[in-house]
């Protein structure tokens, strides 16, 4: 693990969202835009930040200042749902959901039983987040404990945020990815006291999705909830109308889709629930009324052919909602395509994504979708440094359209229409420079 440096000091031109907001209309009004500003870190965590002209006072004696004038500086991106063990098949073609588990995801996650290779495959993937400007992410890993490990170790060495955990499934898999109730608790429970708040790690409770848990292993899950309230549930729900028939054939006796989750106690306030393109209003209003969270992955929702979420539904019915890049269905690590694609799916549903609600959804109200807005998503002080520099002139192309961008919010616009990992110049976990672009 690398250590903290204990100060380090930025200036260049800064841009968040300083509050969360109950409804989109309100985001504008919590923009905040430094055009020559100061962020010094100490420790990790933010300590000063403001105006340039203000802050050269507090910068100790013998810091050097890290100077950005032309790029643009924002909170780093946060990721809500991806899975690291299908990195090597992100593109895998021409199937639909269930299909698609069966004949690609599957057998790609039988190799993570090999630690060796579940630590190449961990250590590709977190640089490929770094490299994207994706501080924090919620992920799968898959049901070997060795995967985890794997994932955590990689993290460790940047000090970076993550929350991950081991698939439960025992039924309608390859007998080589199926645990069993009792072994899946205890797994996870070994996992929990091992990784869950040891630095920057998190832990979270993760059932791939209703059909491959027998009610026994949901039981577990439950119980496993119960004994470590603080822990996160990561799953899967209401992605595809046919995964949707199938969960109402295995659980009849439940009112639909969500209620099998929430049957067993796993709904709640540190539970993300990935996609929900297909809810049924009872299910709205009980992601509400449980304070679970939604990860809306257009990428992964396009390339599958699953649907369009409706982002202002979660407006209206006032649920957490963060982007999520699901690699691998998911087809980049980019939050700037994630953005590009989910504007796309909202113009379709007749609706509109600004900018600055885009930026929302990929900081801080991400951020506040993992519970953990009191710690990351903007640059109060006291929260943890996690930031991204950006080229917006990256191309040819881009630095054309940025000559003639109309004010900020069409210059952030345009970087989030035309944008990817070629923009994120530097990338900062915990106050240091993980990533700088070559």
């Amino acid at each position: 693990m690398s250590s903290v440096i204990a100060t380090t000091a930025i200036r260049g031109r800064f841009l968040d969202i300083q509050n969360t907001v109950a409804q989109a209309r309100d985001i504008h009004d919590q923009v905040r835009y430094v055009e020559d500003g100061l962020l010094i870190t100490q420790y990790g965590k933010i300590h000063w930040f403001g105006p340039w002209e203000e802050g050269q006072v507090h910068i100790p004696a013998g810091v050097s200042v890290q100077h950005y004038p032309d790029q643009l500086i924002i909170p780093g991106f946060i990721d809500t749902h991806i899975h690291f063990p299908q990195t090597e098949m992100v593109g895998a073609y021409g199937t639909q959901l269930l299909e698609w588990l069966n004949t690609y995801t599957f057998p790609t996650e039988m190799q993570f039983a090999d630690k060796s290779y579940a630590d190449k495959i961990a250590a590709f993937f977190v640089q490929e987040l770094l490299k994207n400007g994706t501080t924090t992410a919620l992920v799968f890993c898959t049901v070997h404990p060795e995967s985890v490990d794997a994932l955590f170790e990689a993290a460790e060495q940047h000090q970076m945020r993550l929350i991950a955990g081991k698939v439960l499934m025992d039924r309608h898999a390859p007998e080589e990815l199926c645990d069993t109730p009792e072994r899946a608790y205890q797994e996870s429970k070994a996992l929990i006291e091992k990784w869950h708040g040891k630095g920057r790690n998190l832990y979270a409770i993760t059932p791939r999705f209703a059909p491959t848990s027998t009610p026994a292993q949901l039981e577990k899950a439950q119980q496993l909830k119960a004994e470590y309230p603080d822990v996160y549930l990561h799953t899967h729900l209401s992605e595809n109308k046919n995964e949707i028939a199938w969960v109402k054939s295995l659980f009849p006796e439940q009112q639909g889709y969500l209620d099998v989750y929430h049957h067993y106690g796993l709904t709640g306030s540190r539970s993300v629930f990935a996609h929900c393109v297909h809810l049924e209003e009872q299910e709205w209003d009980c992601m509400h009324q449980t304070d679970s969270a939604i990860a809306f992955c257009p990428t992964s929702n396009l390339f599958l052919g699953s649907g369009l979420f409706p982002i202002h539904q979660t407006w209206q019915k006032q649920v957490k909602m963060g982007l999520g890049t699901d690699i691998g269905a998911g087809t980049s690590f980019s939050q700037l395509r994630t953005i590009s694609e989910a504007y796309k799916v909202q113009q379709l549903l007749e609706q509109n994504l600004s900018a600055y609600e885009a930026l929302y959804h990929a900081t801080l109200g991400g951020a506040k979708a993992l519970d953990l807005d009191d710690k990351l998503g903007n640059f109060n002080v006291g929260k943890e440094a996690d930031f991204i520099v950006l080229d917006l002139n990256a191309t040819a192309l881009q630095t054309l359209r940025q000559q003639h961008s109309k004010g900020l919010e069409d210059s952030l616009f345009a970087l989030m229409t035309l944008g990817d990992e070629r923009n994120i110049q530097a990338t900062y976990i915990y106050g240091q420079c993980a990533y700088v672009r070559d």
